[in-house]
C-alpha cells in the first residue's frame, strides 16, 4: 500500500452498502449510549441512592456522568493519534472499532449487575472509554474514504440514527427486556451485531511500518495541543461543538428528571417516549435533508450556525414554559436543530484539521466535544438544578451555551 494511498484525499464516492452498514453501525452505537443516559442508569442509581430528596439522585448521577467524562477527554484523542500510527494488517482504524466495540458491549453487560455506586461509577466509566475508542476511529473513517462532497450526506447517517437508537433502546427497555440486567444486555449485544458487519466489511488501508514517524514521547504529548491562532478554523468550530453539545446535553440529559419533579408527571417513562419520538422524527429530517442540502450549496457554516440558534430557543421554550405540551414543541425544534448540526458539523470539521496525516487525533480531539459534554453535563445540571430548586436555570443555561455555539461558529473564515 503506497504511503500517498493512505494519506490522500478520497477522490471515489462511497456506495450504498458502505453507508447502509456504516448507519447500522451508529445505530448500535447511540442505542448502547444513550438508553443508559437517558433512562437505565438514573433509574439504577435512584434505587441505590435511597433518598427522599431527589435532588440527591440527580447530584449521583452527575458525578458519575462528570467521571467517565473526564475518561473520555483522554481516551478520544488517544485513541486517533494510536489509529493514526498503526501498522496492523487489518488496517488502521478496523483494530480500534472491534476492541472498542467489544469493550462497551462487555462493560454494559456487567454494569447491568451492580449494586453499588462505586460499581456503577466504574463500569459507566469503562462503558464510555469503549464508547470512545469505537467512535474516534469510525469518525476518522469519514475523513478517510468518503469525498468533501459527500460527507454532510454521509455525517446524517451517523446523526439520524442517534434518534431512531435513542427510542428503539427506550422501548425494548420499557416493553420487553424490563428487568435492569436484561436492559443493559440487549442494548449491549445488538451494539456487537450492528457494528461487525461494517467493521468486516470495510475496507481499511494498511499504514506501512517503515511509513510510521518515529516521535518521541513529549513530541507525542505535544502533538495533542493544536494551536488556535495557527489553526483559528479548527479552533473555532471545536469551541462551537464544545459550546452547541453543552447546551444540547444541559437541555435533554436530566429530562426524566424533568418530567418526574419539574412537571410531577404521572407516567414519566412513557412521555418520555413520546417526546424521543417526536425529536427522532425531526432529527432524522434534518440530519439526511440538511446534510445533503449543505453538499449540494457547498455550505456548511450557515446550517451550523442556524442549527444552534434552534436549540436554544427549544431550551428557552423549557425554561419560561414548563408543561408537556409545550415539551413536545421544543423536542421538535430541539431535534430539527440538532439533527442539522450533528450532519454538517461533522462535515465541517473534517474540513479544517490541519493535517491528513494526524486525521484521527485531531477527529479525536473534536470528538472530545460531543462526548464530554454528554457526560460532564449531568454534573454541571444537578448543580445548577440544586443551587436553583429548579430546572428553569438548568435550561436558560443550556440556551445561553447554544447561543455561544452559533456565535463562535460564524468565526469560521475556510468554510463557506
Amino acid at each position: 500500500m503506497q504511503l500517498e494511498t493512505v494519506f490522500a484525499e478520497p477522490t471515489r464516492r462511497v456506495g450504498g452498502g458502505w453507508i447502509a452498514f456504516f448507519a447500522a453501525a451508529w445505530l448500535g452505537i447511540w442505542m448502547a449510549q444513550l438508553t443508559p443516559i437517558q433512562l437505565l442508569l438514573p433509574l439504577q442509581i435512584e434505587n441505590r441512592v435511597h433518598t427522599e430528596n431527589w435532588v440527591d439522585s440527580v447530584v449521583a448521577f452527575g458525578v458519575i456522568s462528570g467521571i467517565a467524562g473526564v475518561a473520555a477527554l483522554v481516551t478520544f484523542p488517544l485513541t486517533g493519534a494510536l489509529s493514526d500510527r498503526s501498522t496492523s494488517r487489518w488496517g488502521r482504524r478496523r483494530p480500534f472499532i472491534a476492541g472498542g466495540a467489544l469493550l462497551f458491549a462487555v462493560a454494559l453487560m456487567l454494569l447491568g449487575i451492580q449494586s453499588s455506586l462505586v460499581g456503577i461509577g466504574v463500569f459507566w466509566t469503562l462503558s464510555i472509554i469503549g464508547f470512545c475508542i469505537l467512535t474516534a476511529s469510525l469518525t476518522a473513517v469519514i475523513s478517510d474514504q468518503v469525498v468533501v462532497g459527500q460527507r454532510g450526506y454521509v455525517s446524517g447517517w451517523l446523526s439520524a440514527p442517534q434518534a431512531i437508537g435513542t427510542i428503539l433502546g427506550l422501548v425494548l427497555v420499557t416493553t420487553v427486556f424490563t428487568a435492569q440486567f436484561a436492559g443493559y444486555l440487549v442494548v449491549a449485544v445488538l451494539l456487537v451485531l450492528l457494528v461487525a458487519p461494517f467493521c468486516i466489511w470495510m475496507p481499511d488501508a494498511r499504514l506501512p511500518p517503515e511509513a510510521r514517524a518515529r516521535v518521541t514521547a513529549r513530541a507525542f504529548v505535544d502533538g495533542f495541543w493544536i494551536n488556535p491562532k495557527r489553526h483559528p478554523d479548527f479552533g473555532f468550530t471545536l469551541l462551537s461543538r464544545v459550546l452547541v453539545n453543552t447546551g444540547n446535553a444541559l437541555g435533554t440529559a436530566l429530562l426524566l428528571y424533568f418530567l418526574t419533579f419539574g412537571l410531577n408527571d404521572s407516567t414519566p417513562e412513557d412521555d418520555l417516549i413520546v417526546l424521543t419520538l417526536i425529536y427522532m422524527v425531526f432529527v432524522i429530517i434534518a440530519s439526511l435533508g440538511a446534510g445533503a442540502l449543505s453538499d449540494r450549496l457547498e455550505r456548511r457554516r450557515a446550517f451550523v450556525f442556524a442549527a444552534s440558534a434552534l436549540q436554544a430557543v427549544a431550551a428557552l421554550l423549557l425554561a419560561f414554559v414548563p408543561n408537556l405540551t409545550v415539551a413536545m414543541v421544543a423536542a421538535g425544534l430541539l431535534g430539527l436543530g440538532y439533527g442539522c448540526f450533528l450532519s454538517v458539523d461533522q462535515a465541517l470539521a473534517t474540513q479544517v484539521l490541519p493535517d491528513p496525516v494526524t486525521r484521527g487525533k485531531d477527529l479525536g480531539i473534536m470528538n472530545i466535544a460531543t462526548a464530554v459534554p454528554q457526560a460532564m453535563a449531568p454534573l454541571l445540571g444537578a448543580g445548577v438544578v440544586a443551587l436553583f430548586g429548579g430546572f428553569t436555570g438548568l435550561f436558560v443555561l443550556s440556551a445561553l451555551f447554544a447561543f455561544a455555539g452559533a456565535l463562535a461558529v460564524a468565526r469560521v473564515k475556510s468554510v463557506r
